[in-house]
């Protein structure tokens, strides 16, 4: 990803490409506002995007990509401290931004370019965001690609697009190099697992700083000669307008998922709208088990979960044409190797049977280059062999399904024997009609090695569940062993951006 095309008699030059609330570019222009500011860019070196959930916003990636030049996705909710080690980190030379908008004292040292989009523009040109060797929807043809403005850039599938920074749970955090190749493989293996094609139209309101929102979210209908229609901010009644206004696929994540199936009891219009959508799609962590069949219940359709990471972007999905079993994030996508390693990270766990957890690693051509500037920690993260270490602990069902039960550093609890994974029993919690959220962790214990302790948001503060009738609905649904010992009730659990729960601030005093 991404070579573009810019053809001035194209067919596609009037299909809608983006929107965002009530502005909204054509292909057409999209190329003409795209393919100046790629030329402006285009011998920037590296250049910071201020990544708002905006138009502008796509539209400087694009124009990078256009460019051939990396571009840094900046969170706008980044304190000081993390935006100015990723600015010193990433060393960009300018910075992207919507007009008008005030940016922190750490970006002042760079110099700003504005981004202009054109309220009217009037304009046959097309644009083809798709990639070397790709078949446009129009034609059915290779699109090699050619910027509309500036001559060709010197690319090839390995030339860096993005540099996304992780979230720095154990550290500063470290700028993931994305290759062109990763983009390109990633939204093409995801297209055949989803049947994506031109004619979907794409919701979602998914911050733009991160491999789920921009890569997916705003690249991927791009790719495919489709469009996407961002909510700026997510809310259930942009869901219901957009699905029941012609789009046919909704991305989200647990959080948003919740809210949905929170929702649904009370707001009919909302359950006929999800019930028109082609494809409902969950990542970025974990979608209880509750909330897909609370929200299956209520419309007829099932979420289907797919599972990646900053550097590896997409690895499995639940597919389009398999079966949508909740609590699963499906098979590797066409051109993923996926293994599980014992503890040792060598030893290859065989067992197909629900039940032997190993930790997930990845071959492909969907991984990241390397850490920029940390070459120790890239060698880290790859095996002698090649394969990525995620992290990630997960199962496979006899079917090849993988089930994530958890993070090796913080979900991993290894109690009387035996190895736990914290999701899965998060599920059976979820399960209980006390609890509203749950959390998981293990904390030391003498006889056992680690207890499993809970940490319960209850569905009603003033009678909440106790230890032991918990410890009953996990030994009932799971085993006796995965049962919890503690129960600590709290009033929220911390999440970050992306609702993912941060346990590490989970304190056990």
């Amino acid at each position: 990803m991404t070579e573009a095309q810019a053809d001035p008699d194209g067919p596609g030059a009037r299909r809608p490409a983006l929107r965002f609330g009530d502005r909204s570019l054509t292909y057409g222009e999209l190329a003409a506002t795209a393919s100046p500011l790629a030329a402006r860019v285009a011998e920037a070196g590296r250049i910071a995007v201020w990544a708002t959930p905006t138009l502008e916003t796509a539209v400087a990636v694009v124009a990078a990509l256009l460019a051939g030049v990396p571009a840094v996705p900046l969170n706008p909710k980044s304190g000081e401290s993390e935006l100015g080690h990723i600015v010193s980190d990433s060393a960009p030379t300018l910075v992207l931004a919507a007009p008008g908008t005030q940016l922190p004292p750490a970006l002042d040292a760079l110099e700003r370019v504005d981004i202009t989009v054109a309220a009217d523009i009037d304009t046959d040109a097309d644009i083809d965001v798709r990639g070397t060797g790709s078949a446009t929807p129009a034609t059915g043809t290779p699109s090699t690609g050619t910027p509309a403005t500036t001559e060709p850039p010197c690319l090839t599938p390995e030339t860096p697009a993005l540099i996304v920074y992780t979230s720095g749970t154990t550290g500063p955090p470290k700028g993931a190099v994305i290759p062109r190749r990763a983009i390109a493989t990633t939204l093409d293996a995801l297209a055949d697992a989803w049947q994506w094609t031109g004619d979907d139209v794409l919701v979602h309101g998914l911050p733009l700083f991160h491999v789920h929102g921009l890569i997916l979210g705003i690249l991927g209908p791009l790719r495919r000669g489709g469009s996407v229609r961002h909510l700026g901010r997510f809310e259930t009644a942009g869901v219901t307008r957009e699905l029941s206004e012609g789009a046919t696929m909704l991305f989200g994540v647990p959080t948003m998922y919740h809210r949905i199936a929170e929702t649904l009891p009370d707001d009919p219009a909302l359950a006929k709208a999800l019930a028109r959508a082609r494809l409902l799609v969950s990542g970025s962590a974990a979608l209880p088990v509750h909330d897909h069949e609370r929200i299956a219940q209520a419309t007829g359709r099932r979420v289907i979960e797919r599972y990646g990471m900053t550097e590896t972007l997409m690895n499995t999905s639940v597919r389009a044409d398999g079966e949508p079993r909740a609590g699963t994030v499906g098979v590797p996508l066409p051109g993923v190797e996926l293994r599980l390693t014992e503890e040792d990270g060598t030893t290859v766990v065989e067992a197909y049977d629900g039940e032997t957890v190993g930790e997930i690693q990845v071959r492909g051509p969907n991984l990241f280059t390397e850490y920029l500037n940390r070459p120790e920690a890239t060698a880290t993260a790859f095996t002698e062999d090649g394969w990525f270490r995620t992290g990630d602990m997960a199962v496979r069902d006899p079917d090849g399904y993988v089930r994530i039960v958890g993070r090796k550093a913080t979900d991993l609890i290894k109690s009387g024997g035996y190895k736990i994974g914290a999701g899965e029993i998060e599920n059976a919690l979820l399960e209980h009609p006390g609890v509203r959220e749950a959390a998981v962790t293990g904390e030391p214990d003498a006889d056992l090695g680690e207890r499993i302790v809970a940490w319960i948001v209850p569905t009603d503060p003033q009678s909440p569940p106790s230890v032991d009738e918990l410890a009953d609905h996990v030994a009932r649904r799971l085993a006796p062993h995965k049962r919890p010992r503690v129960v600590h009730h709290i009033n929220a659990l911390p999440r970050n951006d992306m609702g993912k729960i941060m346990k590490r601030a989970l304190s056990h005093d």
